[in-house]
């Protein structure tokens, strides 16, 4: 007996789930996002900064990795760092496909206030395959697919042995069933901004309206719904990150879904756990960036030069190796004497730790914990006085 999937119901796509079962996550899932939001807002601009661009990369990498493609890492945070305008040095050669979808990404959270619309859909495909190929061939880039191949169906296992796991409706009612699910999308309803988020990434990959990229455009679909929901462009956690994760489950939960009914509680359920963990994660992610800051909340008593503030802003972003003295001065570009003096000054400050050995092989480490001896202050003229 052939599968009734969820656009063939009669009442589609007039999807209902159990509130009151969700009530309690729902409330968790939004204080823990406003608590790590406000955990953010606290950190300087710089910081922030690259919270987002570390978000970013990763949400980028993963959302691929979920549909089987690996992105190299270097390329995404050349991408970002030239359209965020964030130094990171050395910025390499990138492909168009990467910073294809890096611009997708950018557009979907940095302009969530604009419509979503037809056109932007299109861009967003010709971005994601920008030489007209996807990995079953030629596909037309930026319009809605047409059906030449037959039904778009999701399939596994071998040939003559396949299993269907779910049918896309028609190409001919493609037009119509976008047009409303983007005067849904558009519209300011009673929706929780978080729920419309996980019911739009559902709605849109159920019409699969492209020949490729479904997946890719519904996870950017449903950021963009988050980021509409905190107010804000920047992003602190990566949803994408969380499924790759759990891709297993995630295929589970959508292939059960599109086979069941219009009560979609299931689905919603699993959106909203998957988003919280991904916002905890977040905390655990960006644990290098809290504790950057607390750093230099504790350094912010001393006077430190610009050579010194460049050193150890490199300690803290993961310095390769052991720094030396002539490190230092390549770094600093100054004299050996210059760096020995700065280094000097850390150390009987409590910022920096000679390492055991000497001679030619002096190192030094920053101490990121310490704490700032009780009788300094900071004086008038910005310096360090006992």
């Amino acid at each position: 007996m052939r599968r009734i999937y969820l656009h063939e119901h009669p009442d589609w796509p007039r999807f209902h789930w159990n509130h009151e079962a969700l009530a309690n996550l729902l409330a968790t899932v939004r204080y823990r996002q406003g608590r790590l939001l406000g955990r953010m807002e606290a950190l300087g601009f710089d910081l922030r900064q690259e919270a987002v661009f570390q978000t970013l990369t990763e949400d980028i990498l993963q959302t691929s990795d979920i549909e089987g493609e690996k992105l190299d890492p270097e390329q995404v945070r050349s991408s970002l760092a030239r359209r965020l305008g964030i130094d990171i040095g050395g910025l390499g050669r990138v492909d168009r496909n990467v910073d294809g979808i890096v611009r997708m990404m950018l557009d979907a959270t940095g302009c969530y206030r604009l419509p979503l619309t037809v056109g932007r859909l299109g861009d967003w495909h010709a971005l994601l395959s920008p030489d007209g190929y996807s990995g079953s061939g030629r596909i037309a880039t930026g319009a809605w697919r047409d059906g030449r191949t037959g039904p778009m169906q999701g399939i596994s296992g071998p040939i003559g042995h396949e299993q269907v796991h779910f049918e896309a409706p028609t190409a001919e009612r493609i037009d119509r069933e976008m047009k409303r699910f983007l005067e849904w999308f558009n519209a300011s309803g009673e929706t929780d901004g978080v729920l419309k988020a996980g019911l739009a990434h559902l709605w849109f990959v159920t019409i699969h309206p492209f020949d490729d990229g479904n997946g890719r455009i519904a996870r950017a679909i449903a950021d963009m719904a988050l980021a509409r929901s905190e107010k804000s462009p920047q992003r602190f956690y990566s949803m994408s990150s969380q499924i790759r994760e759990e891709r297993t489950d995630y295929y589970r939960i959508l292939e059960a879904t599109q086979q069941g009914s219009m009560d979609i509680s299931l689905w919603m359920y699993w959106f909203l756990d998957c988003l919280k963990r991904a916002i905890d994660g977040a905390g655990v992610a960006l644990d290098a960036v809290f504790e950057k800051a607390r750093f230099w909340e504790r350094v912010a008593g001393f006077s430190l030069n610009v050579r010194q503030r460049h050193v150890l802003t490199r300690l803290l972003d993961g310095f390769e190796g052991k720094l030396t003295t002539s490190k230092w001065a390549k770094l600093a570009k100054c004299s050996h004497d210059t760096a020995l003096r700065d280094i000097t000054e850390l150390i009987e400050r409590g910022i920096l730790l000679r390492n055991p050995g000497g001679g030619r092989s002096t190192s030094y480490r920053i101490l990121a914990d310490f704490e700032p001896p009780g009788g300094d202050v900071a004086a008038p003229d910005g310096a360090v006085t006992r």
